[in-house]
């Protein structure tokens, strides 16, 4: 057991920005929150500007000339301006805000099934994801194969928890129209290699859908060098409020292609007849957008930017290369996915012998270590492995390696428990 590595943070300072870091449950148990890629916990900086908002700036945005409807605007905007800037995107223009990762996902996907030549979906055309996906990358583009008759590809995994790119040529093909698939898996870590997948789209013309939510919040993200078309990520996972997402895409993309949703605010004019639409982004943000929700993602955003998400990275690192070296000496325990943490983000599923996650997590759970059970919206990869559910524990900035050891003798007791 450890108290200190090589690359961390300042945690002692950080948590005190956390106020609910500090609760107790269960009789008296210490909180240790281990489900960080399922929600992230928010900084009181980010609880005050939600509460500033409400108490002094609540407004609807963009059509009121009020002192407040003036303000609300201006603090909507601004988040939008700081999002860009944290994925150095070359226009804030190109900042979509959402409700959710989910919703970017499926706002592309039924863009793509609208459209015209040469972005269309069809019969005859095909799609390509993961095996690895969530299913909120894996069910929009069913949906669209089902309505269109366009085929479903996959890139399948190794026994190792990576991507398969072995027939990245010959999965990726002239009719292949749209690759869409992870940066880093919600459920094994694994950080995925996109590079020679981008440019294997690139040299056919698919378009290129990535799933950015579990790497937005851990590491820098740049979508200028990632080259991709399009990337979703979600607010509530990198500090953020719940209820807000973004939909980064390349700008001539979002002018060509058609509106997910219709209704107030995306509109330029409206007759009876027809009507015209406003530029990107405003064209996908029809109705009252999450305005507060967006304003606290902002102030996330700064937060993070004053720490550092290349410190953050280097943090998570070291936690998980010693989470990773703590698990592998639990007798039973298999790790679900890459068994190092090279190339791997800070999560890590896996399963203890014969017992159930479900009463793994529980166990835990007596003990204040809040973890994730199940098939974490990854069920095909709990197929490809042979297992019913997994045991996940993922950590984020304000983690340590205390409570690295807190999981470890949580996990010995759980084994006493059923043996």
């Amino acid at each position: 057991m450890t108290s200190t590595l090589p690359g961390l943070l300042d945690t002692e300072a950080i948590r005190k920005d956390f106020p609910i870091l500090d609760r107790v449950v269960h009789d008296g148990a210490k909180l240790v929150y281990l489900d960080n890629a399922a929600t992230s916990q928010k900084p009181t900086q980010v609880l005050d500007a939600l509460a500033d908002y409400y108490e002094r700036h609540n407004a609807n945005v963009h059509r009121g000339v009020h002192v407040l409807a003036e303000e609300a605007t201006a603090l909507y905007e601004s988040a939008r301006d700081k999002v860009a800037e944290f994925i150095n995107a070359p226009s804030r223009d190109e900042v979509v805000f959402t409700k959710n990762a989910s919703e970017s996902l499926n706002l592309v996907a039924n863009m793509l099934g609208w459209a015209d030549e040469p972005y269309r979906v069809e019969r005859g055309t095909e799609i390509v994801i993961t095996e690895m996906e969530h299913h909120s990358n894996i069910v929009p583009w069913q949906l669209l194969a089902q309505r269109t008759g366009a085929e479903l590809k996959w890139f399948g995994l190794t026994d190792g928890g990576r991507l398969d790119v072995s027939g990245v040529d010959e999965l990726i093909t002239e009719r292949t129209k749209v690759v869409a698939l992870t940066l880093v898996s919600n459920i094994m870590g694994t950080i995925n290699p996109l590079e020679p997948i981008i440019r294997r789209a690139q040299e056919v013309g698919a378009l290129v859908v990535v799933d950015a939510s579990q790497a937005a919040p851990h590491m820098p993200l740049d979508v200028q060098d990632l080259q991709a078309d399009f990337v979703a990520f979600t607010g509530h996972k990198m500090c953020g409020p719940t209820g807000i997402g973004v939909l980064w895409g390349r700008q001539e993309l979002l002018e060509d292609l058609p509106p997910f949703l219709g209704g107030g605010e995306m509109i330029e004019t409206v007759t009876m007849h027809s009507s015209t639409y406003a530029p990107a982004p405003h064209k996908f943000e029809a109705g009252t957008p999450p305005v507060a929700q967006a304003v606290g993602l902002g102030v996330a955003v700064d937060y993070l930017s004053a720490i550092g998400m290349d410190r953050i990275w280097q943090h998570e690192h070291a936690l998980t290369e010693y989470a990773v070296r703590r698990l592998r000496e639990i007798p039973d325990l298999r790790i679900i996915g890459p068994d190092s943490a090279e190339d791997r983000g800070a999560t890590i599923s896996f399963t203890l012998g014969d017992i159930h996650p479900h009463d793994v997590g529980q166990v835990l759970d007596e003990q204040g270590i809040a973890v994730r059970v199940g098939h974490h919206c990854a069920r095909p990869v709990c197929l490809r492995y042979g297992i019913p559910a997994t045991t996940r524990a993922s950590f984020y900035l304000y983690n340590t390696p205390a409570e690295v050891d807190a999981l470890a003798d949580g996990l010995e007791h759980v084994r006493n428990f059923f043996a």
